[in-house]
This record gives structure tokens, C-alpha cells and sequence, in this order.
């Protein structure tokens, strides 16, 4: 989850690591960013966390991340050396190089939530990024 004060503008991000019964939060931000930039941000950081090779299910209410994956637009970029479907370069190229590495260390399911909705973890994870930001205004 991200928020961002105007885009580009101060931004944050949080996420929620859950195992078990082990729950842990994560959060943080920059003073200069784009709502893209946290929303992959939130996911990179939840997988960089992990200390093992993990099975995960990485909920998220971005559709930019989620379809990125599972609607194969990563690999035509990767194939098309990171241009869109207009032989434009890949935003954010760099925070996509770093997710897929962590992609190919564990074994990621992403699942598209609504945002704003009445997903308890997702608007907590909105209240985290919220926080976040406020630090940069």
C-alpha cells in the first residue's frame, strides 16, 4: 500500500509480513516519489525482509504491480530489453529489476485487493503509508 502528497511528491509505504501467529509491520518513504514507485517499493521491501527462500501470497490493491506479473508484462519487457508495447522505456525500471530478483529467490503469488475497501491489512497497511509520508511534508 502507498500514499503519496501529490505525484511525484512525499510518499510512504507499508506492508504486513504474516507466518503463523508471527506478525511483523514494515513501513517507510521518500520525500520525492510517485505512488508506482511505493507500491513496488512495499513489495521489494516485503521480500528483501524475508531471511529464507519463501512461498508467498503478496496481496496488493495495485493494479500496475499485480497485472505487471500476472498479465505477463514483465517478461515482454524483459524480452523487448525494458520497452513498453510502445517501445517506450519501463518506468521505475530500476524497483522492477529489484523485484524480480527477489522473484526468482521465492515463489510469489500476487493477488489483486480493492483498496479503500473494508480489507482490514490493507488499510492498515494504507494507515502505515500515511504515517510514512507525513514525515516528508
Amino acid at each position: 500500500m502507498e500514499l503519496v502528497a501529490g505525484n511525484p511528491g512525499p510518499g510512504g509505504y507499508g506492508a504486513i509480513l504474516m507466518y503463523g501467529n508471527n506478525v511483523k509491520e514494515i513501513s517507510g518513504g521518500e520525500k520525492s516519489t510517485t505512488n508506482n514507485r511505493m507500491e513496488l517499493m512495499a513489495a521489494i521491501v516485503s521480500l528483501e525482509t524475508l531471511k529464507e527462500s519463501c512461498i508467498v501470497t503478496l496481496y496488493s490493491d495495485s493494479a500496475y504491480l499485480v497485472n505487471a506479473y500476472n498479465q505477463n508484462w514483465i517478461e515482454n519487457w524483459k524480452k523487448n530489453n525494458w520497452k513498453n508495447t510502445g517501445k517506450q522505456d519501463v518506468k521505475n525500471r530500476d524497483l522492477w529489476e529489484r523485484l524480480e530478483k527477489q522473484t526468482s529467490i521465492h515463489e510469489v503469488t500476487f493477488v489483486k485487493v480493492k483498496g479503500h475497501s473494508d480489507n482490514e491489512f490493507n488499510n492498515r497497511c494504507d494507515k502505515l503509508a500515511v504515517e510514512e509520508s507525513k514525515k516528508f511534508i
